[in-house]
């Protein structure tokens, strides 16, 4: 995934955060994050069954 990509996603799942704020950080870093909000988004799922 391109690193705009990798922000649009992180920005659809964290309505809180800025494509501006996103774009300091490395391609690694944003993927390290989407990877983790994935995985608390999944989390969520498990909880509210």
């Amino acid at each position: 995934m391109s690193k705009s990509e990798l922000i649009s996603c992180i920005c659809e799942i964290n309505k809180g955060t800025t494509v501006e704020f996103l774009e300091h950080f490395s391609e690694k870093e944003l993927n390290e994050y989407l990877e983790h909000l994935m995985e608390l988004d999944l989390e969520e799922l498990v909880v509210a069954c």
